[in-house]
């Protein structure tokens, strides 16, 4: 299956170079192993499309809700990393 979505100019680029190999999206839609995800991006200052996209075969899809671990207060407080290696 093939997932479009909106990605910002800066980290459109970090995709495009392969410095950025991760995405964090609000599970609002479906996606798994071996589907596609096209990124297409989209300029937030004039609301557009600008053409461009990239396509990322999905390799692995971790799925949790805030307080899985039991620290929906301290991640609401401090925050989340995402941890690429």
């Amino acid at each position: 299956m093939e997932i479009k979505k909106k990605i910002w100019p800066k980290y459109f680029e970090l995709v495009k170079s392969g410095k950025k190999k991760f995405e964090v999206r609000l599970a609002d839609f479906r996606i798994k192993e071996g589907d596609v995800l096209i990124l297409k991006e989209w300029d937030p200052k004039t609301k557009r499309y600008t053409g461009r996209e990239i396509e990322k075969e999905i390799e692995y899809v971790l799925k949790f809700k805030l307080n899985n671990f039991n620290q929906k207060k301290e991640i609401e407080k401090k925050g989340l990393y995402i941890i690429q290696f």
